[in-house]
Formats: C-alpha cells, sequence, structure tokens
C-alpha cells in the first residue's frame, strides 16, 4: 500500500493525494486546482501526474476549487467513477465550478485575441461550462458521522472539519494484505472559535494522518475581534479618508462572515450608514446555499436565529448582479464598501475594482484571508511600490490592510486541538500538506515534541509507502 502527492506538497493549493492498495485499487484524495502559482499555474493544472482512467475512487474532502478544482478535467481525461461528499458540498462545488469553468472561457478568450496578433497557437480552458456542469452527475452525496463501504477492502466516514458548510474529515479503514488499517485526511481543519460553524469534531484513532499547515507555525489575533477590525477599517477609510473600502473575499465562507459580522455591528447599532456592496454572483448564490444548512451552524448563531431569521442581511446590502452594475461602481466617488470574490485576487470582479482603485490614496484594500505568495494580495500584502494587473503597471497608493482573524484555517494551537484525540505513540506516520514549506518544517518540529514519531513532508508527485 503507498500514497502520492500530485498537490498542496510544499504549496498551499492543488489538493490531490492518490492511495493505491496492495490489490492495485486507487483511491483519489481530493482533485484541487493550482491556483495563484504565477506563470507555473496553468503548466500544474494540466499534469495530473497520475492517469485519470486508472483511478478507481474518489472522496472529496469540501468544495473550495483548490480541493475540487480539477473535477471537470479529471472525467474528461477518463474518470467515470462516483465522486462521495457531503451534501452541501456538492451544492457549493456545483455552483464553484461552473463560475470556474466561466472564468477559465473568459480568460482564455481574451488571451487568444492577444495570440493571434502574435501569431501564436490558442490555448483551450481546462473544462467548459458543459463539462462542469456535466460533472455533479458523478457526486454521491453522504452524510457525517456513518461508515460508508465503497468495496471489499475500503471504507470511509466523513467528520465535520468546520471549515466551510459540508467540509469534511475523510476517515478510511483500509482491508490491507489481511489487517486493517485506518488513515484519516484532514483536508482543511478549520477553528474553535469559528464566527459561525461548528468546532471540527473529535475522530477515531489513525494509524495515518495527513494533515493541512496552512498555519501551522503561527497564531490567529484574538485580541481583536473580527468585528471590531471590520468596524476600525470602514471608520478610517470610509468615514475619515472618504474612500472605497474593498475587501477581497473568497465566495464561500469568508463572505458569509464578513456578512454575519456586519449584521452584527447594525445589532449593536456601530453600522456607519453606508452602502454596502457584495459584487460576486457566485458568492450571492453561496450565501443562499450556506442558508439552506442552519444545522451546522454553531451555538451562537442558532441562539441569533431565534431573534433574526437572515444573520446575513442588514440596512444597506446590496447584491450585483449585472456586469454592467458592478463597472459603475468603479465611477462612484461616495465612500462605500466592495466584498467582491476572488479572496487572492487573482481573478474575478474584485481584480477590476482594485485594478481601478489602487492608485487613489483614500481607498483601502483589506485582504481577509490567506493568499498565495505569488498571487495579486500576495503581492499586494509585501507593501510594493507598483503592481502589474492585467498586464498594466499601477501606483500602489491605496493603503493595504489585513485582517488575521477572519481565517477559516485553524492556526497552530487549533491543529493542536484537533490533534488532541490520537495517541502519537499509535500514529505510525504523518503527512503534512497543503502548507508554504518553511512553515511545515517548523509543525514538523512541534508534532514531533508532542510524541508524533514519523512525521513526513511530502515533495509534488512523490510516492512513499503505508506499512
Amino acid at each position: 500500500m503507498k500514497i502520492s502527492f500530485h498537490g498542496a506538497a510544499r504549496t498551499v493549493t492543488g489538493s490531490k493525494h492518490l492511495l493505491t492498495l496492495s490489490s492495485g485499487k486507487t483511491l483519489l484524495l481530493d482533485c484541487g486546482m493550482f491556483q495563484g502559482m504565477g506563470s507555473l499555474t496553468d503548466e500544474l493544472n494540466r499534469d495530473f501526474g497520475f492517469d485519470p482512467a486508472s483511478v478507481d475512487y474518489m472522496i472529496l474532502s469540501h468544495a473550495h476549487i483548490d480541493h475540487c478544482g480539477l473535477i471537470p478535467k479529471l472525467i474528461t481525461d477518463g474518470y467515470h467513477g462516483k465522486i462521495y461528499c457531503t451534501p452541501a458540498t456538492r451544492d457549493l462545488a456545483a455552483v464553484l465550478l461552473e463560475d470556474s469553468a466561466g472564468i477559465q472561457e473568459g480568460d482564455v478568450k481574451y488571451e487568444n485575441k492577444r495570440r493571434a496578433l502574435a501569431g501564436l497557437p490558442y490555448l483551450k480552458p481546462l473544462y467548459t461550462t458543459e463539462e462542469a456542469l456535466d460533472a455533479v452527475q458523478y457526486f454521491e452525496m453522504v452524510d457525517y458521522n456513518q461508515w460508508t463501504r465503497i468495496s471489499d477492502e475500503l471504507e470511509f466516514m466523513f467528520t465535520d472539519a468546520g471549515h466551510i458548510i459540508g467540509s469534511a474529515c475523510v476517515h478510511l479503514r483500509i482491508l490491507d494484505k489481511g489487517k486493517t488499517r485506518t488513515l484519516t485526511f484532514t483536508g482543511d481543519v478549520g477553528r474553535y472559535r469559528d464566527i459561525i460553524l461548528k468546532s471540527p469534531a473529535t475522530f477515531p484513532q489513525a494509524d495515518y494522518i495527513i494533515i493541512e499547515s496552512t498555519y501551522g507555525n503561527s497564531l490567529h489575533d484574538e485580541h481583536s475581534p473580527s468585528v471590531d477590525v471590520l468596524h476600525h477599517w470602514i471608520e478610517h477609510t470610509c468615514l475619515k479618508k472618504k474612500g472605497k473600502l474593498i475587501i477581497p473575499a473568497f465566495s464561500v465562507g469568508r463572505t458569509q462572515e464578513i456578512l454575519y459580522s456586519l449584521n452584527q455591528l447594525e445589532i449593536e447599532n456601530r453600522l456607519p450608514e453606508l452602502e454596502y456592496f457584495v459584487d460576486s454572483p457566485l458568492s450571492t448564490k453561496a450565501t443562499k446555499i450556506v442558508k439552506n444548512y442552519p444545522q451546522y451552524f454553531n451555538n451562537r448563531i442558532q441562539k441569533v436565529l431565534l431573534n433574526d431569521s437572515d444573520p446575513f442581511h442588514f440596512q444597506g446590502l446590496k447584491f450585483i448582479k449585472s456586469v454592467e452594475e458592478s463597472k459603475l461602481l468603479n465611477y462612484r466617488n461616495s465612500p462605500c464598501v466592495i466584498i467582491s470574490a476572488s479572496g487572492m485576487a487573482e481573478a474575478g470582479r474584485v481584480k477590476h475594482h482594485i485594478s481601478n482603485n489602487i492608485e487613489n490614496s483614500r481607498n483601502t484594500i483589506l485582504f481577509t484571508g490567506y493568499c498565495e505568495p505569488n498571487s495579486l494580495g500576495g503581492r499586494l500584502m509585501h507593501r510594493p511600490k507598483e503592481v502589474t494587473i492585467f498586464g498594466q503597471p499601477h501606483e500602489v497608493n491605496a493603503e493595504i490592510a489585513e485582517m488575521r482573524s477572519m481565517s477559516a484555517h485553524g492556526d497552530y494551537d487549533d491543529l493542536s486541538q484537533f490533534l488532541s484525540c490520537q495517541d502519537p505513540s499509535a500514529v505510525d506516520k504523518v503527512f503534512i500538506v497543503h502548507g508554504e514549506y518553511p512553515v511545515q518544517l517548523d509543525f514538523k518540529q512541534r508534532l514531533i515534541r508532542k510524541g508524533f514519531r514519523d512525521v513526513e513532508i511530502p515533495e509534488r508527485h512523490e510516492t512513499l509507502g503505508l506499512g
């Protein structure tokens, strides 16, 4: 039995881990897209490192594009098995994959105009909108906390990861050479003080653990609650500087957290009387889906729901639908708040808003989560004097800010608490994935100090034995 790591290996995006049993059967854990990797991104996404047609089973931890974004390509390249996931993950992945295809088709159309002038061959998107829609039929929905048998030698169970609605840790029981071995794949681990979701659930003892490490050597800022930080930047930018506060936010999870925080400010009579725009059709769809799963909300929101039927809505909130409406926001001179995808500012409408507003010192770009170093968000967080967007140089006069308290990924304390249900001496091997390599090196030493004996940081396409 062996496992190969084909994504999120010494980097944060592109989650793909292929388990090969002694019988030759293969199971793929996640099939994510690489994001924010600069000029290498397209090449990385076109090379799986394995033959999709040879994969027998697939399990999806959650709906973020860096975990599900290459599923349509996997299918068009030959995979035709089931894709097991939770019901909420299925609903979210359906809209996320359709949106991803639309972005790709638009980007390729723009790029091919340039290529035509240069006499270069045309590019094709990784997959089309039609292929993204077709992929959803392969999803098989499974609820949390029930063992599901895939074959005579393989069964799995989902537990709540507390990362986004429907996110799951995957627990496998594998009958290999007459012996049952257990493997846990964490997916992305959420936080124990999440604004909206329940805390990550405890899980059975594992022989092998594949764990994410995005914030494996740092702690989130708990001294400044997200509501207060958000209030500060609204007052500072919109009331004092009379500018626009532009918030790049992932459509799933982060946008809903921001809306909930703004709703809290209204309840506390602290919400400034401004216009608040959610400029992302995907965020609008995702918010509706999140509202369909209140059973996954934590106790605090359950209490809020007793008096507030919609904790994601407040006075002044407007959802932008058309491209024309989105463009008009750039001509506004009055202060406002614009929440728009994507969170790394690599694609989507927010990239246009940053391009049109970054040279005005009255404005602020507020990042609310992790950004790949090579993404536009990652580059801006280094506070450069100039940045290139859509091939054009821009002076960075707008204020660049970040709100670290609003991450959906657990920090070192959260990850430690998550692993506290395990006996380290009973874990044969831990594989650290989904993190920047220097962070992973620090996290490895922390795990060793906690008693985990064998900790590996696999490279991309590396294959390692189990047992």
